[in-house]
């Protein structure tokens, strides 16, 4: 085998972004476009190496996608090519959604009604049951990951206090270990880690919260609420949705249900990280300043929640040939992805009530799942589907 070229960090950029605009449906489908552009054509890193990040990346708080991309990004140049990744990534979906955060105000200006948005809530809703029969089929394994999932679901049905999500993500890894046959699992690995990460990481966590006790300030509590979710979450997008609602909705009155999935349907028919939902939150939540301050609002809660994430990756990844080692890790990803499954699947339930169980919006969810499971109709043309419909009918 030759001598490997040199990868040129422009090059590795332009390709970052051509998986940033192919990259709809969640992570999984994201993994695709990953094989396809990063292993496939371009060999930067081998299948196994991808599916090793993707072990990884299910293991940490945070965007599992994003992760997994900025990981490569690290491997191929470093840690400032990696934070060049992330915001490739990442960008052109964070600017649509913090301009989509202001759609309700655009509405209302062009004298539009928002009922023609009626139709996204229920689609939105589809996306979340596919994703959870996907994601379902991929962690029960056996009776245990069955019962998680199961226990996942009804737990959060019930109890929806900020909290209880990622309490029942640890009882699930720690159930997974517990009742694992295998011996030595807490294997001896030694490792040196870059542990000014991990500082930084801290340093925002525990400073947030002592800002918000201190501070009514709209923009720190958001920067403490999506640094937060950033941190609690394992498992990407589609894991954080649950939480979000619980405290932007329920708790904390941001924004109507209808608002919230009208946002959440958006970010479906566009490429790139779920997480990027956050900035249409942050912006609906801001909203009762200025435009200059609802634009803040959007850009510091994108931040937030992607950042927790990004420095464990910094903090973890240079040892990860050693710590991947440690059976104990692995085995408990089984039940923490299991409970995960559960979360995901009560998070439809909870939604599709709170859009109202009526005919047309089950018909609309109906549709939208079988489109899906054909795989056959991008997620975009069925955004746009959705949309003609409610403001045609």
């Amino acid at each position: 085998m030759g001598k490997k070229t040199p990868i040129h960090a422009t090059t590795f950029l332009k390709d970052v972004l051509i998986c940033s605009l192919g990259a709809y449906g969640g992570p999984e489908a994201h993994y695709g476009v990953f094989t396809d552009q990063m292993v496939i054509k371009k060999n930067y890193l081998t299948e196994g190496e991808l599916v090793e990040l993707m072990a990884l990346t299910g293991i940490l708080p945070g965007p599992s996608s994003t992760q997994t991309i900025v990981s490569i990004g690290y491997k191929t140049g470093g840690p400032l090519l990696a934070l060049l990744t992330m915001l490739v990534w990442a960008l052109p979906v964070l600017i649509i959604m913090t301009l989509l955060s202001f759609l309700s105000q655009f509405l209302a200006d062009m004298n539009l009604s928002q009922d023609g948005l009626r139709y996204v809530g229920p689609m939105a809703v589809g996306f979340i049951i596919v994703a959870a029969y996907r994601i379902g089929r991929k962690v029960v394994k056996d009776n245990i990951t069955f019962g998680l999932l199961i226990f996942g679901g009804v737990t959060t049905y019930f109890f929806r206090d900020p909290w209880v999500f990622p309490l029942v993500l640890i009882l699930g890894g720690l159930v997974s270990i517990l009742t694992s046959k295998e011996t030595d699992i807490w294997n001896r690995v030694t490792l040196n880690p870059p542990w000014r990460y991990l500082v930084i990481f801290g340093t925002f966590a525990i400073g947030s919260i002592a800002l918000n006790f201190i501070s009514d300030n709209i923009i720190l509590h958001l920067f403490e609420s999506f640094y937060r979710y950033g941190y609690l979450v394992i498992g990407g997008g589609q894991v954080v949705i649950p939480m979000m609602y619980s405290e932007v909705v329920e708790v904390n009155q941001y924004m109507s249900s209808q608002e919230f999935l009208t946002g959440f349907g958006m970010v479906q028919g566009l490429p790139g990280p779920m997480f990027s939902f956050s900035a249409y939150t942050g912006g609906m939540a801001a909203r009762g300043g200025s435009a200059a301050t609802q634009v803040l609002g959007a850009m510091v809660s994108g931040i937030a929640i992607f950042l927790p994430g990004i420095l464990l990756i910094f903090f973890i990844y240079p040892v990860w040939e050693k710590l991947k080692k440690i059976k104990g890790i692995k085995i408990s990803l089984k039940g923490i992805t299991a409970v995960a499954g559960g979360l995901i699947t009560i998070a439809a339930v909870i939604l599709m009530q709170s859009s109202g169980l009526v005919w047309d919006n089950i018909l609309i969810m109906i549709l939208t799942v079988l489109l899906l499971l054909t795989k056959k109709v991008p997620a975009p043309l069925i955004v746009l589907l959705v949309l003609i419909a409610g403001f045609a009918f």
